[in-house]
């Protein structure tokens, strides 16, 4: 996707998608209020260590989201790539994302990042007693990029390099004509989702999910699905599949989303997860690893098949707020690291449950960042690139 609207594009035929754009948003600020609070993942604050009941609900949560929201946007993402590509040229398609995509991750990673990084490093580390000039004198020194959240933002950019590059190689200056062909099959969309079950599963024999290429940041682990599924928006564009979605088949994949959103919890008693012993899922050679790969791919796809058509055919509309929202989405990406962790430490000493806790922050840092990004947007400096 690009998570911001593309200068110049009309979209007034695809409100959907930019409804889809919020939901994702929202999801992906829910998720790692979910870590802080107790839920399986990695994030820059956590506080403290939750009960079982917490911890598995925020786990199962995390677990469920993860398995769509990234590989929708990618999906979104190369979608729009095509159509920008060939509006633009080479050229300026290039100088357009180095603009939009490279100057966010740029100033994320040299400004906002360590200025996240050092106080909260202060707080875990107790003895840690470098001052802030010796701290990012150690933080420069060592090449990175992509840090937090904006590894999103680093992929598409590397994605859109390795388009641009194969639209040179094959020569082709024009992409093939905007047609309408049959959406696939559920027995072909289920053979995808099983085939790319087992291909993750092969790639975290060796890279766990966990594993991270520390320079860009990047979780090798969930990669296949990212690829696959950017993949799989260029040909949706080509045939104009988001709107040729049948109903029906879109009412099938939700009742298979949700069994097997009803069959996590039980993977997860049965392969020991009850006793935070969850790393056989992470990968290697274990039945957890291969049960998981295939249930979050599985999941994926249903899931992804299902939003498509239900906000197609229900939420095709934006109102005044949801447009505000869409526009902001970008931007409520961009900053939502620092938001959610400011609000986590504001209401630190506030006695409640982790569960509570995470409803309470959610409520209060899903409108804030879109709110936040909406201000940001109209800076002068800010219009050009968010």
């Amino acid at each position: 996707m690009k998570l911001h609207r593309e200068k110049g594009m009309d979209k007034r035929h695809l409100p959907f998608i930019d409804n889809l754009r919020i939901l994702l948003i929202c999801l992906v600020i829910m998720v790692h209020l979910s870590v802080t609070y107790g839920g399986s993942g990695s994030w820059y604050y956590k506080e403290g260590r939750p009960d079982e009941l917490s911890f598995a609900l925020l786990t199962f949560h995390n677990a469920t989201v993860q398995a769509f929201s990234m590989g929708l946007f990618f999906m979104i993402a190369g979608y729009f790539t095509l159509a920008s590509y060939d509006r633009k040229g080479p050229r300026r398609f290039l100088r357009d994302r180095l603009l939009r995509l490279g100057i966010p991750l740029l100033c994320y990673d040299f400004i906002i990042n360590p200025l996240l990084a050092y106080p909260l490093i202060r707080v875990r580390a107790w003895e840690f007693n470098r001052s802030y000039r010796q701290f990012l004198a150690a933080y420069y020194s060592s090449f990175h990029i992509g840090t937090g959240p904006l590894w999103f933002v680093e992929t598409l950019l590397i994605f859109a390099f390795i388009y641009v590059l194969w639209r040179l190689l094959t020569k082709s200056s024009t992409a093939p004509s905007h047609y309408n062909r049959k959406f696939p099959g559920n027995k072909t969309i289920a053979l995808f989702a099983l085939a790319l079950g087992f291909v993750s599963f092969v790639v975290r024999i060796w890279l766990p999910v966990g594993w991270t290429f520390e320079p860009l940041n990047l979780q090798f682990p969930f990669f296949p699905q990212y690829i696959c599924l950017f993949f799989v928006g260029i040909i949706a564009y080509h045939r104009n599949w988001l709107t040729g979605i049948g109903s029906n088949i879109g009412k099938l994949w939700l009742s298979v989303a949700i069994v097997l959103i009803l069959m996590l919890p039980l993977l997860f008693v049965v392969g020991g997860g009850l006793n935070r012993d969850i790393q056989p899922f992470a990968g290697g050679l274990h039945w957890q690893s291969l049960a998981y790969s295939l249930w979050e791919q599985s999941l994926a796809t249903a899931v992804i098949v299902a939003l498509v058509v239900l906000f197609r055919e229900k939420l095709n509309r934006q109102s005044k707020a949801a447009k505000a929202m869409s526009d902001s989405a970008y931007t409520a990406y961009i900053i939502h690291a620092p938001v959610i962790i400011l609000l986590a430490l504001s209401i630190k000493n506030v006695m409640l449950s982790p569960l509570l806790k995470f409803a309470a922050a959610s409520l209060i840092a899903v409108p804030l960042c879109f709110a936040l990004g909406n201000l940001l947007r109209k800076l002068p400096l800010a219009r050009n690139i968010l």
